[in-house]
């Protein structure tokens, strides 16, 4: 059989883990929780039962950023078939934009009174490395933050999904991307800080961020982000790409013999994949107020394939889900068992591997078949 003449390509139909009124619900919940947090947590007095404390505030937003990467990760791995172990590294990124745009904030307000961050002044610099030339202005700061993760993902994609290097292959290389970042940020010479990073940050155009407004503000910001990022997601995913990029997960050579260049796709995907973290890495650095090579550690992006598998891949909700599964336990865990929440993290790895292989969304819809 020629390639003309060959089948059309294999678009599966897939029954969704979650209904629309599901999806609907979702969409709601993140609406009402921009409408709520504000109020338990501004307008409630602070004795009162209700109100929600600056420290819940900061965790909801900082999990709401790793439940974006949970839902990039699902769009390259639950949809495309594409494992990723080295996402930490666009987060970061667009972590470090954030950063240098912040530090340049507070260089004349800082101990050494200079245009430069305090750590450049400390190690004697004289003047800005050529990374840093854009980073006192917002604009280019916003453009930097989804560019830089962007173009990392492109040309690191083109030549591996070129190469046709797939699988278990890919994860690894992924992985070595991600160490080998961190290491050259972990280098002063580099301009990035070094072991500690960006830290103190002061303002955000000209406006505090250790304020609980501003910090409310970047919460209902990151939560508002979440739901276009999953907006966007759910479109991407009923439209005639995202069947085609699940067939590229199913049969990639079916598709290749039908005529269809996987390459496109696939890259396209990625690259956007990488944005979505960058994005929520931005996010991530005023509300959490530090950044440093840490959150590129191999053992970071595992943990974002983690959140996608515990809370249900090819779902979009699942993610989510996972993310702020695991990462309120963490919260808890960290405090009152430290020494057992890698163990747990482990364990529940496993478990949903052998045992939950649709995650926690899949089990709700099977419990929900059940008990009709």
């Amino acid at each position: 059989m020629t390639i003309a003449s060959a089948s059309p390509i294999p678009l599966p139909v897939k029954v969704p883990l979650l209904t629309r009124s599901g999806w609907s619900g979702f969409i709601l919940a993140v609406l009402l929780l921009c409408v709520a947090a504000p109020v338990l947590n501004l307008l409630l007095p602070k004795d009162s039962l209700f109100h929600l404390s600056d420290y819940a505030v900061a965790l909801l937003g900082k999990i709401m950023c790793y439940a974006i990467c949970a839902l990039a990760m699902d769009l390259i791995w639950g949809y495309t078939g594409i494992l990723s172990l080295g996402h930490g590294v666009f987060f970061a990124l667009g972590g470090y934009a954030m950063g240098m745009y912040l530090m340049r904030q507070i260089g004349l307000e800082g101990n050494y009174k200079s245009a430069l961050p305090d750590f450049m002044v400390f190690l004697d610099w004289k003047t800005l490395p050529w990374h840093w030339t854009f980073s006192d202005s917002f604009g280019a700061t916003l453009f930097l933050i989804v560019a830089v993760p962007g173009l990392v993902a492109f040309v690191f994609g083109y030549f591996a999904f070129r190469s046709r290097i797939k699988g278990v292959y890919f994860s690894i290389i992924t992985q070595a991307m991600t160490f080998a970042a961190m290491l050259l940020f972990f280098r002063n010479e580099t301009g990035f800080g070094g072991n500690n990073g960006f830290t103190d940050f002061k303002r955000i155009l000209n406006i505090p961020i250790a304020t609980p407004g501003m910090r409310m503000s970047l919460f209902v910001l990151t939560s508002l982000t979440l739901l276009a990022f999953f907006l966007l997601a759910r479109w991407l995913i009923r439209s005639k790409y995202g069947r085609v990029l699940q067939a590229v997960r199913d049969a990639e050579t079916r598709v290749m013999f039908s005529g269809y260049s996987p390459l496109g796709y696939k890259l396209g995907i990625w690259t956007l994949s990488a944005m979505m973290c960058g994005v929520a890495g931005a996010l991530y650095v005023p509300q959490v107020g530090i950044i440093n090579p840490s959150e590129m550690s191999p053992a970071n992006s595992i943990e974002i394939a983690i959140w996608a598998a515990v809370g249900g891949r090819a779902t979009l909700i699942g993610p989510i889900v996972g993310a702020f599964v695991v990462n309120g336990a963490k919260s808890w865990l960290t405090v009152a068992y430290p020494e057992f929440w890698l163990y747990f993290l482990g364990a529940l790895f496993i478990g949903v591997t052998l045992f939950l292989p649709d995650g926690i969304v899949g089990l709700v819809k099977r419990l929900k078949g059940e008990g009709k």
